[in-house]
């Protein structure tokens, strides 16, 4: 369906109202207002399905029509990536929000796709249990768009990310059919791992409609601890050295804010006494490097990072990046020098070699500086995604150099969704 054709836009507008109402009913379906809105393209219809088959159904309709969707939980990430070539219909999982089955005996739980992560961990808190995981805004985070934009924190240093921690996925596929991989079975797609296959795709293969997962126990305690490095080199020493000793921590990260000592930050985790005597051994290896108790509100900066460059007159950017852990010093000194006296640039990165940067500045400033760090990260085999942008910053892709990897992923895409229904353009390679 294109623009260039209004007479035939406005029939099939009509025709799929229609069909989406009978489908949910008519009170799940409505016009798209200016506020669902994204990246400058306005869709026609927002739908609700009340289950994973109405979901499904909504899917086939739309593929069959030769009209594009958008997925959307919370809305939380929907600047992330490239915009869509075209968004037509958006397909909200609002009401695909229950915890299924929490089986606690077993550690696991089946939640549907539009639970925010806030209602699933106080539902496993009952039971001392807890998802090992992190996200951005958990409060309106859905596990879905958690799952589509790979997006895990700092936890993710000692129990893994988002394809450790689940067990089983079901999706709904472009052509109606419901899919699924691991446990609770529906319906197998030969020569896929779904769980992993789905993860960071960004909703362009199907739309997650439930996730299994493992579990862990609520710690009984935690503390932070903070430690000023003098700069980026003996930053790293400190990152290289706690990772390469006895010590059971859970995260670990470095802060830097322009103009400003970078600072580690390390989370303990378990009872008191363990606490106490990890602390100690931390104060002795890092002696005397100034240790601060700065609690939990550091775990929050990532989140403050993408926060702060919301907002249509903002001229800010953040970008996440992934390099390898003994390059994390290397990036952050290229960042610096490369924003010197252009941009105020301001990191988060994990332990694991993945964080994100801010940038702020003058638009024009700010896509030079993002291409060239690009660049230099790639060099070394690493990544920079662009998460979100000025509005008026001159054109970049979001994702870079996907190297050899895209002629598998075009072909998974062919396969999967042939139409191109699901999310056209966002993804890698304009996919």
């Amino acid at each position: 369906m294109d623009a260039a054709l209004p007479s035939q836009t406005s029939m099939l507008t009509t025709t799929l109202e229609e069909a989406l109402r009978a489908i949910v009913k008519e009170e799940h379906v409505r016009a798209a207002a200016p506020h669902d809105a994204f990246a400058g393209v306005q869709p026609q219809f927002v739908v609700e399905p009340g289950s994973e088959q109405e979901l499904a159904k909504v899917l086939k309709l739309a593929n069959e029509s030769g009209i594009a969707v958008i997925p959307r939980g919370g809305g939380t990430k929907l600047d992330w990536g490239n915009p869509p070539r075209r968004a037509h219909l958006i397909v909200s999982t609002a009401r695909l929000n229950r915890v299924i089955e929490h089986v606690w005996a077993d550690m696991t739980v089946t939640v549907e796709a539009g639970c925010t992560l806030q209602t699933l961990q106080k539902a496993l808190a009952q039971h001392g249990q807890r998802l090992a995981l992190d996200p951005l805004w958990p409060d309106r985070a859905t596990v879905g768009g958690v799952l589509s934009t790979n997006d895990s924190g700092a936890l993710r240093l000692r129990f893994g990310a988002l394809r450790d921690l689940i067990i089983g996925v079901t999706l709904a596929l472009p052509d109606g059919t419901l899919a699924s991989s691991g446990g609770k079975v529906v319906k197998n797609v030969a020569g896929y791992d779904l769980p992993k296959l789905i993860i960071g795709a960004f909703g362009t293969l199907g739309v997650i409609t439930r996730a299994v997962f493992r579990l862990h126990p609520v710690p009984k305690a935690t503390s932070t601890i903070s430690c000023l490095a003098r700069d980026l080199s003996e930053a790293q020493r400190f990152l290289l050295a706690i990772q390469d000793s006895k010590l059971a921590h859970s995260a670990l990260q470095v802060r830097c804010v322009a103009g400003a000592p970078p600072q580690v930050d390390i989370l303990f985790e378990g009872v008191e006494a363990g606490l106490t005597a990890q602390a100690g051994q931390l104060k002795s290896m890092l002696a005397p490097a100034l240790l601060t108790d700065p609690g939990p509100v550091v775990w929050k900066a990532r989140g403050e990072l993408y926060s702060a460059a919301k907002g249509s007159e903002s001229n800010c950017a953040v970008a996440k990046i992934s390099v390898l852990p003994a390059g994390i010093g290397d990036a952050l000194t290229t960042l610096a020098s490369l924003s010197a006296n252009k941009v105020r640039c301001n990191a988060v990165v994990q332990a694991t070699g993945i964080g994100c940067v801010h940038l702020e500045g003058e638009p024009g400033t700010i896509a030079p500086v993002l291409k060239s760090l690009r660049a230099e990260i790639e060099r070394t085999g690493g990544s920079l995604v662009i998460a979100h942008r000025p509005a008026t910053m001159p054109p970049l892709d979001a994702w870079g150099d996907p190297g050899d990897t895209l002629s598998l992923i075009r072909a998974i895409k062919r396969q999967l969704d042939p139409a191109a229904t699901l999310n056209p353009g966002r993804f890698v390679g304009g996919i």
